[in-house]
């Protein structure tokens, strides 16, 4: 959810910045994620200044360019080459001299820059609205009032709107703050726990007023339970337009874009209020009848984006005499709608059962800012009133004039909450004792009000737009939250308990590895087990069929449980990797979802991701980037740790990662990794290499629950080391050299190194050289030269026998 800060300051005065404000709100349950700066204008004319042209003559070598001088309040003029066929000598004009920079409609950066045009210097341009960003015409320059200083700032005299949006992310329960005045609100309880008392400041609609009843279009609300109340009224004699330009500013902030006057003003006081309103164009309205009633399944209603949409019995719709015109709350039709031939309007304000138009929307998979409302619930008891603020709204960037009385539906109240809070059970769950006189202070911020008061307890009435406190516990919260968890001392007692766990639970094995990979540099990642279905299509080694299906899924990008740990990691590579952030390790513990006809199975993985380079630039080691053996070092460091020592190595048959490893046990698979194929990184528009290992969680930890720890005695006898330089064709590996020399020397053969390779000039066509170092120990003596000589004679003999191996 989006916030303008100035938006909010017309509710609340505060002198607070927009980063101490978003702290508070921070504190207050809604976490400010970011601030981003707006301005209606791209960098906000910075640099442009009043100028005045003294002369303009035809430039010497092009009909359609004017050599002038402009002065902008310096020494000398400047001298502009001009090709806007309206520039004149005695103009007042926006001047952007050398340096300064503007920007695109695209919103892309350029620099002024001294140039030579047709031979004739330039040093600055004079500027036409669209260049500046203040409009689109390209007619000619824009000019000024020549009442206007030169030299004066050009922003001074527009208006610009500079302001801070808060991305707030809302949890699902806040539904009272889907909006500037609910967020206003809780600034005002969190400011009034800081002793700084600040009065809300509410949109007047006293001025409402109804002009004359030349229009009266009559409501029926079939299904009161589905519709509780429903308001209404028409509007005539309007004419839409474009917005006046405070009001695109206000919507454009918050990441709206500007439509018509009338729909503007239905989205600004969407966002102000919380309440989402609707206008029908009244020429379209058969009947001059609005009916609030469900249609039978299967009727074909075309909504707004032109989709033709099969209807459910239980869909919630604003129909008129002869046909469906709105799907409630959620999504209107494209006949009914304003369009700039509309004259008159009936507006729609309501409030519709969350439960039928979460249905709805789910059913339709429609999501709009006024389903997302409508469907978490919103406040009642101002229904009427966000209805008055529009009309009022409506009438002031629209003209007109109210020609009914408001139609107001609303045969049963929604009561506020009752709620009986003790003392003793707040104690107990925040942890602390808070003062009898506090509670109350903070309840009154939020509006919800003591009706009885006894030693022990409180008797609360809770406003019905806070549909998530009902309970005690929740009561306890608020307090809590607007008190805040900062100001709760932390206990003076340390409580410990002795574990009986097993030091096999899978907690602690994957907290041994975390630790150990977040030492190696990589991040931890926690990714969503939900996913789309078309990353199935992606690879061979994935049956579309075997994806499991959210019933009631929030998006089709969000549709079915992830079959792989790769597309989520490939997900967060490539959103890094766009914000120029290159070089990555990651994992991710997280489990699968696999359906087949008889059952469903999950299995918990290990996923690691390397990409760039491995360690951060500096001026003393050279970028060196994650490649293949790096990969296979950390893997081999996860093995070691987790105490598996044996396993054997194969090419991996994965398709997501045909250059690849496998390791096992028989024929469990432990882990796969491996290069990512390229044709699925294109998908994700990645570049750059992606290495990825996937660890069978569940299968290593039944190695590791079998493994028994063995030790021995450090032995004090020496390590002999002995190199042999091979010449070797080269199809031999260096894994036949590793088990044929432990087959020769089992006993006093402790390591085998392969530590220089060679192919090349100077050797023959066909032929390598691996340079191998071979280390001897007793561990109960000393060993000889003699020893030591005689098993490297067996090794060579072996080496040439069974490897057609030569010394070099």
């Amino acid at each position: 959810m989006k916030i303008s800060y100035n938006w909010l300051k017309q509710f609340i005065n505060t002198d607070w910045t927009p980063e101490q404000t978003s702290e508070l709100l921070t504190d207050l349950g809604l976490e400010v994620e970011g601030i981003e700066a707006y301005q209606s204008v791209k960098g906000g004319l910075e640099g442009v200044i009043v100028g005045e042209v003294l002369t303009c003559i035809p430039h010497p070598n092009a009909d359609k360019l004017k050599i002038t001088t402009v002065n902008i309040g310096e020494a000398l003029p400047l001298q502009i080459v001009c090709g806007a066929p309206n520039v004149a000598a005695g103009q007042k004009v926006p001047v952007a001299p050398i340096g300064t920079t503007l920007y695109t409609e695209a919103g892309e950066a350029w620099t002024i820059k001294k140039g030579k045009i047709r031979g004739e210097e330039s040093f600055g341009m004079i500027c036409a609205e669209d260049e500046l960003g203040l409009g689109k015409s390209h007619d000619g320059i824009l000019v000024l009032d020549e009442d206007i200083v030169v030299g004066t700032a050009v922003a001074t005299i527009f208006d610009i709107e500079n302001d801070q949006v808060f991305e707030i992310g809302l949890t699902p329960n806040r539904a009272d703050a889907m909006s500037h005045w609910g967020t206003a609100r809780d600034l005002k309880a969190g400011f009034a726990q800081k002793d700084i008392h600040s009065e809300l400041i509410t949109p007047s609609v006293s001025a409402f007023r109804v002009d004359n009843r030349t229009l009266k279009i009559d409501v029926e609300v079939e299904d009161k339970t589905l519709a509780p109340r429903y308001c209404g009224v028409t509007i005539s004699n309007i004419k839409v337009t474009e917005s006046p330009s405070w009001l695109q500013h206000r919507l454009k902030a918050i990441g709206l874009k500007p439509i018509n006057n009338i729909v503007d003003a239905t989205n600004y006081v969407l966002h102000e209020l919380g309440q989402p309103l609707h206008a029908f164009d009244t020429a379209r309205i058969s009947g001059n009848k609005i009916q609030v009633k469900t249609l039978e399944t299967g009727t074909k209603f075309i909504t707004l984006d032109g989709i033709e949409r099969e209807l459910h019995e239980e869909d919630l719709m604003i129909c008129d005499n002869e046909k469906p015109m709105c799907i409630a709350g959620v999504f209107g039709g494209q006949y009914s709608g304003v369009s700039e031939t509309t004259t008159s309007i009936f507006l729609e304000s309501a409030y519709f059962n969350p439960i039928s138009i979460r249905k709805s929307a789910k059913r339709h998979g429609l999501n709009t800012d006024a389903s997302f409302r409508f469907e978490r619930g919103i406040d009642p008891s101002i229904t009427e009133y966000a209805l008055k603020r529009a009309a009022l709204l409506i009438k002031e960037v629209a003209g007109g004039e109210v020609t009914s009385e408001i139609v107001d539906v609303y045969p049963k109240k929604i009561e506020d909450f009752q709620v009986r809070l003790t003392f003793e059970n707040a104690k107990k769950l925040i942890g602390e004792e808070i003062s009898q006189e506090t509670i109350k202070s903070i309840l009154s911020s939020l509006d919800i009000k003591v009706i009885n008061v006894t030693e022990t307890a409180l008797g609360l009435t809770v406003p019905a737009y806070r549909n998530d406190v009902q309970r005690e516990a929740d009561i306890i919260e608020e307090i809590l939250r607007v008190y805040g968890y900062n100001n709760i001392n932390p206990t003076g007692k340390l409580h410990a308990s002795i574990s009986t766990t097993s030091r096999f639970e899978d907690y602690k094995i994957q907290n041994t590895i975390g630790n150990l990979l977040a030492a190696q540099g990589f991040f931890e990642t926690m990714s969503n087990s939900l996913t789309t279905p078309n990353y199935t299509e992606l690879s061979d080694a994935f049956k579309k069929e075997q994806n499991i299906a959210i019933v009631n899924p929030l998006s089709s990008d969000l549709s079915v449980l992830r079959q792989s740990l790769l597309f989520s990691g490939l997900e967060a590579l490539a959103f890094n990797i766009n914000r120029k952030r290159s070089n990555l390790k990651l994992f991710e513990f997280g489990k699968t979802y696999h359906g087949y006809d008889d059952k469903r199975e999950e299995f918990k993985h290990l996923a690691l991701f390397a990409t760039g380079s491995q360690s951060p630039e500096n001026w003393i080691n050279s970028e060196k980037k994650s490649d293949f053996f790096y990969l296979k070092g950390s893997i081999l460091a996860i093995l070691e740790r987790l105490g598996i020592s044996r396993f054997n190595e194969t090419p991996n048959k994965n398709d997501l990662i045909p250059e690849g490893l496998s390791f096992g046990l028989g024929k469990t698979v432990l882990v796969e990794f491996g290069l990512v194929k390229k044709s699925i990184l294109k998908h994700f528009d990645i570049s750059q290499d992606v290495l990825f290992a996937d660890f069978k969680w569940d299968a290593i930890l039944e190695v590791v629950k079998r493994n028994k720890i063995s030790f021995k005695t450090i032995t004090k006898y020496p390590e002999i080391r002995r190199d042999f330089a091979l010449l070797l064709n080269e199809n031999v590996s260096f894994d036949a050299i590793y088990k044929l020399a432990k087959k020769t020397e089992k006993k006093l053969l402790k390591n085998i190194n392969l530590f220089d390779v060679y192919q090349g000039k100077n050797l023959p066509d066909g032929k390598k050289s691996y340079a191998v170092s071979f280390i001897f120990q007793d561990d109960h003596k000393t060993l000889t030269d003699k020893q030591i000589d005689k098993i490297m004679n067996t090794l060579q003999l072996n080496f040439e026998k069974e490897l057609g191996a030569e010394l070099r």
